[in-house]
């Protein structure tokens, strides 16, 4: 914990985050420590506290960000696979922050044009020690790293042809796209390209949150042998 925070937010406010979240997390089988439990909740301080003049969220109860920001990110942490993950249109680190804080093994790159969420992206990255975040402020299609993701993940997408037409170019060979969508995306799927399959759907659920949930993941079939179209529900 920061000293900053633990100074400024009363500890009724933290204890009944740190309740909703030990919640949320055993109602999606999700293990975190006590490190990891502490930094989510300074994260989502964080985030609240500069939600007020850089407008992260439409939510402006911190409470229901446990579950609508952070719950609704790690739902999908035992089912995304890769070492190296890029969360394209990241905003204020959905979900790639809480998923870095989960797996500090693993490296995430946060990317987005907005200046604004870049610099609160940044200070998150600072104050909670994560050093295994990279922030990238800059457009989707300018962007060339230097070494190719295992998979690209986003929340942000409209649709499903634009993250893979404009995301296309940061896969490795057998890459995945991680799409997090609400109704299943039948539509969307129809207008991308016919090179592209769903190697696994699921159904996902978050606690205390109502309407449908659902973590795409797609291949490109010119560069993978994986079998499509796989339904897991969790």
């Amino acid at each position: 914990m920061s000293r900053n925070m633990s100074q400024t937010v009363p500890q009724t406010l933290r204890n009944d985050l740190v309740t909703l979240l030990t919640d949320g997390c055993d109602a999606i089988d999700v293990v975190v420590s006590e490190v990891q439990q502490q930094q989510l909740i300074d994260y989502i301080l964080l985030f609240d506290k500069w939600n007020k003049a850089y407008n992260l969220s439409a939510v402006r109860d911190v409470r229901k960000m446990i579950s609508r920001h952070l719950i609704d990110s790690l739902v999908v942490a035992p089912l995304v696979e890769g070492q190296s993950l890029i969360d394209v249109g990241s905003g204020g680190g959905l979900p790639g922050i809480p998923l870095a804080i989960l797996f500090p093994e693993r490296d995430f790159t946060l990317l987005d044009s907005n200046g604004k969420k870049t610099r609160f992206l940044f200070q998150v990255k600072n104050e909670l020690g994560l050093d295994n975040v990279t922030v990238v402020n800059t457009r989707v299609d300018a962007f060339q790293p230097d070494e190719l993701f295992d998979g690209v993940i986003s929340r942000a997408f409209a649709s499903l042809l634009d993250m893979t037409t404009w995301c296309e170019h940061l896969l490795k060979p057998n890459g995945k796209f991680w799409a997090l969508k609400g109704i299943y995306p039948t539509d969307e799927l129809s207008a991308i390209e016919k090179h592209y399959n769903v190697s696994a759907s699921y159904p996902l659920r978050i606690p205390g949150e109502e309407g449908e949930r659902h973590l795409l993941a797609l291949i490109s079939t010119l560069s993978s042998t994986e079998p499509a179209d796989a339904e897991v529900t969790i």
